[in-house]
C-alpha cells in the first residue's frame, strides 16, 4: 500500500490522509461520536469538531494522532498505516512547484498545487493552447496580449514558470493528459506566423507521447456543450475524488462537489465524441501548421 510521495505537493498529501481516514471511518461504521469518545480514552484533546475539520482538511493533524484513529478504526494492515503515517509528517513540506508560485497570479496557486500531484487531466479549451503544451515563444506573446502593462522581466518570469510546470509531461511517470481544442484555436494567430507554425507542430510532436491524446472540435458541430467553455477535470491520487476546474477574467474555480464534477465529465465525454479521432486531429492541426508557412 505504500506510495511514493514523489513530487506530491503538501495540500494533495493533507488531502490523500483525511479522505483516507474519513472512508476508513465509514468502513468501520462509525460515528464522529463513537469515534471521540474512543479516542477521549487515550492521550490528546479530541472534540466532535475536531474530528469533523479533520475530515474537511479544516485541521491538521499529527502523526500520533493518526496512529490514534487507526487503532480505532480496526487497521492492522502494516503497509497502510506505515503509508498514512509517512502522509501525516510529511503534510508541511514544501511541494517541488511551490518555488515557482512567485511568478504566477495568484489565482493559479491552488492550480499549481494539483498539478504537482496529477495522475490524468481532461482539459477543453476554446481560445488558446493548454499551458502544458505551450511553447515559450507562444506563451510569450500570449501573456504579453492579455497583460500589455506587464513589464518584460515579469513577461520573461511568468513564461519560465509556464515552462517550468511542463515537467510533469516529461517526468519518469507522467500524468495523462487528453486536451481537446475548439478549432478556432488553430486559426487565432497569436504571435508572428512563424510562432504560430512552431505552436502546431508542438502540439504534432506531443500527441506522439503515449501518455497524450489531442482531439479538435471541429466549428461544424455547431451548438453544443463547448459553448459553456473551457474546463478540466483533474484526476489526483487515491482515494482523493476528481476536481473540476474553469477560469476567467482574474478567478479560478475549484469544484469539489460530486455532481459538479460529474457534469463536467459528461460534457467531456460528449465533447470526445463530438471532436474528430486523434490521427484526423493530428492531420487538421499539420495542415493547420502548414498554413502559416
Amino acid at each position: 500500500m505504500t506510495q511514493d510521495s514523489g513530487p506530491v505537493s503538501a495540500t494533495v498529501r493533507r488531502w490523500q490522509l483525511t479522505e483516507k481516514l474519513r472512508q476508513l471511518r465509514e468502513q468501520a461504521d462509525l460515528t464522529h461520536d463513537q469515534v471521540v469518545a474512543e479516542l477521549r480514552k487515550g492521550p490528546g484533546r479530541w472534540s466532535r469538531p475536531k474530528l469533523s475539520r479533520i475530515e474537511n482538511r479544516l485541521h491538521g493533524i499529527k502523526p500520533r494522532e493518526v496512529e490514534q484513529m487507526l487503532d480505532v478504526y480496526g487497521v492492522t494492515d502494516q503497509d497502510l498505516r506505515d503509508w498514512l503515517l509517512e502522509l501525516a509528517s510529511t503534510a508541511n513540506e514544501r511541494g517541488w512547484m511551490v518555488d515557482i508560485r512567485k511568478n504566477v497570479p495568484r489565482n493559479f496557486h491552488e492550480m499549481l498545487e494539483w498539478e504537482a500531484a496529477l495522475v490524468a487531466r481532461r482539459q477543453f479549451e476554446t481560445l488558446l493552447v493548454p499551458g502544458l503544451l505551450q511553447t515559450a515563444e507562444y506563451a510569450r506573446a500570449l501573456i504579453s496580449g492579455i497583460h500589455p502593462d506587464l513589464a518584460e522581466g515579469e513577461v520573461e518570469r511568468r513564461v519560465a514558470a509556464r515552462l517550468t510546470r511542463q515537467q510533469l509531461l516529461t517526468r519518469a511517470t507522467p500524468p495523462r493528459l487528453h486536451a481537446i481544442l475548439d478549432a478556432g484555436v488553430l486559426e487565432r494567430p497569436v504571435g508572428s506566423p512563424l510562432v504560430m507554425r512552431n505552436q502546431l507542430r508542438r502540439l504534432v510532436e506531443a500527441a506522439d507521447a503515449p501518455h497524450v491524446t489531442i482531439q479538435v472540435l471541429p466549428k461544424s458541430v455547431g451548438a453544443s456543450p463547448a459553448l459553456e467553455g473551457p474546463f478540466s477535470i483533474l484526476t489526483l491520487p487515491d482515494p482523493m475524488p476528481d476536481v473540476g476546474y474553469a477560469e476567467g477574467s482574474g478567478r479560478a474555480v475549484y469544484l469539489e462537489d460530486r455532481e459538479r464534477v460529474r457534469t463536467y465529465t459528461l460534457r467531456f465525454g460528449i465533447l470526445t465524441e463530438q471532436s474528430l479521432s486523434p490521427a484526423d486531429s493530428v492531420k487538421l492541426i499539420t495542415d493547420a501548421a502548414n498554413g502559416y508557412g
